[in-house]
């Protein structure tokens, strides 16, 4: 079956665009690629762009870069949303030159998402550097990482709709984590990533719950944790371990309002002997909410 290969690149709208520069380059260790009045461009390896923030009043989830190894299998995919009944536009030369890819569509998700299905995404003219970095982004095969998003929809439809794309499922987890509210999630894939996608049916104001970005070296992880704390940065939650990517990470809050999980160590699975699991567990420890930690101090 046709898939795509990866989630190529993540737009955002953002109210603050010098907030986000300095978020995600002085913080989060990216390199700036590009800066207008209505745009801003960041790197985080050989590509020309992973992150595109365009000004506007929303601060969540404005589109989401997948990419297709060919334009044949662009076709096919693009056929088989039209077989059931999606509508899918060309995206034209000026979105391709603004995206810096070769073909460029454009969709719409079962929850209102803008899906952005590409071909050749550029590489940049010269190397990937960053100030922060003790290693390097892992993103290669994998993308440049994972986002989890919340269903408002159902769920069935959604993964039918993703399965057109090529995500098979990974897993599941749903946990109580407060009485009588309970985070259900669905893990999906496209590549060797343990998840490029994920939908869950929880609270939370924003499209998206977070966006992961992986490092190489564990001592990243903590060097980026220090200067959040610093920058006294809003943070989601502590340091800690994901029992199903077994994801060592935190997550701290951007300039619009949803979260950036920083990890190290994400699991690499194999379609021909991996088993879908049933979990009941987000994490194996740690993940902790900055408040309840602060109350435990206090106590």
């Amino acid at each position: 079956m046709t898939s795509v290969t990866e989630l190529a690149y993540i737009g955002v709208e953002a109210s603050d665009l010098d907030a986000w520069e300095r978020f995600g380059v002085d913080l989060m260790g990216m390199q700036l690629a590009d800066r207008s009045d209505d745009a801003l461009f960041l790197r985080m390896d050989s590509k020309a762009h992973r992150w595109i923030i365009v000004r506007g009043d929303a601060d969540d989830l404005a589109f989401t870069g997948f990419a297709c190894a060919t334009e044949t299998d662009l076709d096919e995919i693009v056929g088989g949303l039209r077989a059931a009944g999606t509508e899918v536009v060309e995206g034209g030369a000026d979105l391709a030159a603004a995206r810096k890819v070769d073909r460029i569509v454009v969709t719409t998700d079962p929850v209102g998402n803008r899906v952005e299905l590409i071909v050749g995404l550029a590489d940049a003219d010269t190397p990937f550097r960053s100030e922060k970095l003790f290693s390097r982004f892992v993103t290669g095969d994998g993308g440049a990482g994972h986002e989890f998003l919340m269903e408002r929809g159902d769920r069935e439809t959604i993964l039918d709709w993703y399965g057109i794309l090529g995500f098979k499922i990974t897993d599941f987890i749903k946990e109580q984590v407060a009485p009588g509210v309970y985070a259900d999630a669905v893990f999906t894939h496209c590549n060797g990533r343990h998840h490029s996608v994920a939908w869950a049916d929880m609270p939370f104001p924003k499209r998206m719950h977070h966006f992961m970005i992986e490092v190489g070296d564990i001592n990243d992880v903590g060097l980026a944790y220090d200067r959040c704390m610093d920058a006294k940065q809003p943070f989601e939650m502590t340091l800690g371990m994901h029992p199903n990517d077994e994801m060592f990470s935190f997550y701290v809050r951007t300039p619009s309002g949803f979260n950036i999980e920083y990890g190290w160590g994400g699991l690499i699975i194999d379609d021909a002997t991996w088993e879908i699991k049933h979990l009941d567990k987000l994490d194996t420890w740690g993940h902790r909410a900055p408040q309840v930690v602060a109350d435990l101090l206090q106590s």
